[in-house]
C-alpha cells in the first residue's frame, strides 16, 4: 500500500495559486503558450525495448512495448529560422492507462554535468534532457533523454526543415536514461510521422509533472515551479492536462 499523499500547506497553496495566476496572465499577454510557443506537432510511435543492464524499477522504461504517440518539436523563445534557441521535444505516449505519459526534454549536453543544463543550439537532432532529475523507487535519481539516431534522416536547423524531413522519411530519436554520473542507457525510440494541423498543435497540452510514467516523481523547487507555471498556461489557453493528441483524444 502506498503512503498517503501529503496535503500542501495553506502557504504552499497560496504560493502555487499566485504562480498559476502570473503564468496565466503572461500566457494571455503573449497570446500563445508560455513555454515553447513556436513548434510543430506530429503523429508518431514510441517503441520501448527495455533498459539494458540493471532495471530501473520503472515499468515504462524496463518493459518492452509499442505505443502511438503525439510529438512536438519546438523553439523555447521563438528565434527566427535557424537561429540558436533552447529546443524542446515533447512526447505524449498514448498508453492503455487512465492517462497518457508525457515526456518533455530540452536541448542540453550529453555529459553528466551538461545534461543538467539547458543549452541553445541550431540543429534539432542532438541531445535533449529532462534537465532536472526524476526520483525513482528507493530515492534513486534518473535523467531521461532523447538522443540523435545516427541512422536517421537529419531533422535540420529550423521548424520548416523539421516538417520537410517528415515528408520524405520518418525521423527517429533514441530514448535513454542515466544516473547522475553514469552513461546514457538506451531503452527505446521515438519515430516521427505525419505532421498535424496548426489547430491540432494549438489544442495540444502537456503536463510534465502529473503525466510522468508510474514510478517516477518530479521533486524539488524547480519541479514545483514548473508544475504551477504549466497549470497557469493551460488555464489561460482553455485546455486541460490531457488535451490534444493524434488518436482521437478529446480536445
Amino acid at each position: 500500500m502506498s503512503a498517503p499523499t501529503a496535503r500542501p500547506s495553506a502557504f504552499a497553496k497560496r504560493a502555487g495559486d499566485a504562480v498559476c495566476r502570473a503564468s496565466a496572465f503572461l500566457t494571455r499577454l503573449r497570446r500563445a503558450r508560455l513555454f515553447h510557443p513556436a513548434g510543430r506537432s506530429f503523429a508518431g510511435e514510441v517503441t520501448i525495448w527495455g533498459t539494458s543492464g540493471p532495471p530501473t524499477g520503472v515499468a515504462f522504461l524496463d518493459e518492452p512495448g509499442r505505443y502511438p504517440a503525439t510529438i512536438r518539436l519546438s523553439k523555447g523563445t521563438s528565434t527566427p529560422g535557424s537561429w540558436p534557441d533552447v529546443l524542446g521535444l515533447a512526447v505524449r505516449v498514448h498508453t492503455d492507462g487512465p492517462r497518457p505519459v508525457d515526456l518533455l526534454v530540452s536541448s542540453s549536453g550529453a555529459r553528466p554535468v551538461l545534461r543538467a543544463v539547458a543549452l541553445p543550439r541550431r540543429r534539432f537532432a542532438g541531445t535533449y534532457s529532462t534537465i532536472v532529475p526524476l526520483r525513482a523507487k528507493g530515492g534513486r535519481r534518473l535523467w531521461l533523454a532523447a538522443l540523435a539516431d545516427p541512422d536517421s534522416i537529419d531533422l535540420g536547423r529550423s521548424l520548416a526543415e523539421v516538417a520537410a524531413a517528415t515528408r520524405s522519411e520518418e525521423p527517429r530519436l533514441v530514448l535513454a536514461t542515466a544516473s547522475a554520473v553514469g552513461p546514457w542507457r538506451p531503452f527505446g525510440q521515438v519515430s516521427i510521422g505525419t505532421q498535424l494541423s496548426a489547430r491540432q498543435d494549438a489544442a495540444l497540452a502537456f503536463d510534465p509533472i502529473g503525466n510522468l510514467p508510474a514510478g517516477l516523481r518530479a521533486v524539488g523547487a524547480m519541479a514545483w515551479l514548473r508544475g504551477q507555471s504549466y497549470r497557469g498556461s493551460r488555464r489561460a489557453r482553455g485546455v486541460e492536462a490531457q488535451s490534444g493528441g493524434s488518436i482521437g483524444v478529446t480536445v
